[in-house]
């Protein structure tokens, strides 16, 4: 079971990584909002612990952010008690909250109750764009020829980039979704990131990138995945 743990404090993240890791936890951890997206991104955790008061990017932004593309549950381990804050962290997409200073044996009650939402089958899956394959897990991409197959690089953008269309293949994933995601809440409105790694991809994945049939625009809104299989 991965769980990130994203907090400014590089004790709590200390403390934090050795109790959970001693419970047979794999532990990612980030010091920063903009690092807890990238860290996402790379690792995809079964579980978040996700401090509000981050730089780059505050914790209610982060939540945003993982709910562009992912449904695993996100536990906020913050100082602020205020009810505001927390019905904010909740409607942002948080599952649960738990206030600092805490005992460990009610964040590992909670995390153990988290647990139980999880899938246990493997959710990086292999997948089939016509005859592209691409294998998340591996980060590994292939198309088939009449020579054999051919191997296909795919950049560290590219690779978030289809990542969250995989995820959400056949829905609509807006725009600002996306930038967000990548780039962080600055670049939210730099539409020309899209359109420039959009057709990078559709160079790379599409057999015809004039005419795609797979990564779609849905003009003014965003991009979506069509004709996955698995």
């Amino acid at each position: 079971m991965k769980i990130l743990i994203a907090d400014d404090d590089p004790q709590i993240l200390r403390a934090l990584r050795i109790t959970l890791t001693a419970k047979g936890y794999q532990i990612f951890t980030a010091a920063d909002g903009a690092q807890a997206i990238t860290a996402a991104i790379d690792h995809h955790p079964d579980i978040f612990l996700i401090d509000l008061g981050m730089p780059e990017l505050d914790g209610i932004e982060v939540i945003h952010g993982i709910r562009g593309w992912s449904q695993a549950p996100i536990l906020v381990v913050s100082g602020r008690a205020g009810a505001a804050d927390k019905v904010e962290a909740l409607d942002a997409g948080a599952d649960d909250y738990i206030t600092k200073p805490f005992a460990v044996e009610e964040l590992l009650a909670r995390i153990r109750a988290l647990t139980r939402r999880v899938p246990q089958e493997d959710a990086t899956p292999v997948v089939h764009l016509g005859n592209v394959t691409i294998d998340l897990a591996a980060h590994s991409v292939t198309r088939d020829t009449s020579d054999g197959q051919k191997q296909i690089r795919l950049t560290p953008t590219e690779w978030q980039f289809i990542d969250i269309l995989i995820r959400n293949a056949g829905k609509l994933v807006t725009r600002q979704t996306i930038l967000t995601t990548i780039w962080g809440t600055e670049h939210a409105e730099d539409t020309g990131y899209l359109r420039l790694y959009v057709s990078q991809l559709r160079r790379k994945l599409e057999e015809d990138p004039s005419n795609p049939a797979h990564l779609l625009t849905e003009p003014g809104m965003g991009y979506r995945l069509d004709g996955m299989t698995i």
